[in-house]
């Protein structure tokens, strides 16, 4: 993380020249690209293997920048003033004049984020573009938390990775519809009890919703690539067993998520655990029972999404 300016300056650079770049923020890192040219971010679909009708989460500066592409709301506003930049994307109308590029949204919405991290932050303010930037890993697989699992993702395919150190909440964000009646499209770093206190509503997350209005929303996601079986009391003896919090049981193939049942601890966690047990090849996993509350509502959300292999 050192020399942090020259490194901005660099990720300028090949992103001004129309290529990808690895991107650190606080939920998980991004693959970005231009997201004004067509070009750039048809690299980010060959590069992840990414389905063409999975529309792509677009991260801005300010809220000056997104005026020129997007139509805000009051509810829009509610949220941004409490809860950005972080860990939430709100899906907007476009506006009929816009410089998104087609590749980035099929229709006439949009999915936009304001990320918190400071290097990130950095980066979209000396550029005169947002950024398209899904996770920085192959389409279904585990999002990166760090520079080194973008490194093992993609190898020399990309030209450079910002290095911010790990993701500090290590889940994707929050997506919340803003389009008509707000909807809870994909559970994320914000509670959804968090923004039914700002909308005061009662909104809820349908699983069941087959249209696929922003990311995160595939059947098969998030996954190692082995199968991974939920809600177990007894592992078998030669798979992987992740477990919430510490305690007197142990063995080689005991993983924890946190040392006191944290919840915010165990996402944090969630990917570098099932990043570790997939390199030491273990054949499936195993995971007990993890509270359906608050963030816990999330990590079963991204576990469900993963045994679907």
């Amino acid at each position: 993380m050192k020399n942090n300016l020259s490194n901005i300056k660099k990720s300028k650079y090949y992103l001004d020249k129309g290529e990808c770049v690895g991107i650190p923020t606080e939920t998980v890192y991004g693959l970005a690209a231009n997201a004004y040219s067509a070009k750039a971010t048809s690299k980010i679909f060959k590069l992840k293997k990414r389905p063409k009708k999975n529309p792509l989460i677009v991260h801005y500066s300010s809220i000056k920048m997104l005026k020129k592409d997007c139509q805000i709301n009051i509810n829009f506003m509610k949220l941004f003033k409490k809860f950005c930049p972080g860990p939430i994307t709100f899906v907007l109308k476009l506006n009929k004049v816009n410089k998104i590029s087609k590749n980035v949204t099929s229709n006439k919405t949009l999915a936009v984020r304001f990320p918190r991290h400071f290097i990130t932050r950095k980066l979209l303010k000396s550029l005169n573009y947002p950024l398209a930037a899904p996770s920085a890993n192959i389409s279904t697989k585990i999002s990166p938390v760090s520079k080194k699992d973008v490194k093992d993702e993609f190898g020399k395919k990309i030209k450079y990775i910002l290095d911010g150190g790990r993701s500090k909440i290590g889940l994707e964000s929050t997506i919340i519809s803003l389009v008509n009646k707000p909807q809870i499209l994909r559970l994320g770093g914000i509670e959804i009890s968090k923004i039914n206190k700002i909308l005061k509503t009662n909104l809820r997350f349908n699983k069941k919703n087959k249209k696929i209005k922003s990311p995160g929303q595939s059947k098969l996601h998030y996954s190692p690539g082995i199968p991974i079986k939920l809600n177990v009391r007894r592992p078998k003896q030669d798979e992987a067993f992740i477990l919430i919090k510490k305690r007197k049981l142990s063995g080689k193939n005991f993983y924890y998520l946190s040392k006191k049942n944290n919840l915010k601890e165990a996402a944090k966690n969630l990917y570098k655990t099932l990043r570790m047990i997939k390199k030491k090849k273990f054949k499936s996993i195993s995971v007990e029972k993890i509270p359906n509350r608050g963030l816990g509502e999330t990590i079963n959300d991204r576990l469900s999404r993963a045994s679907k292999f």
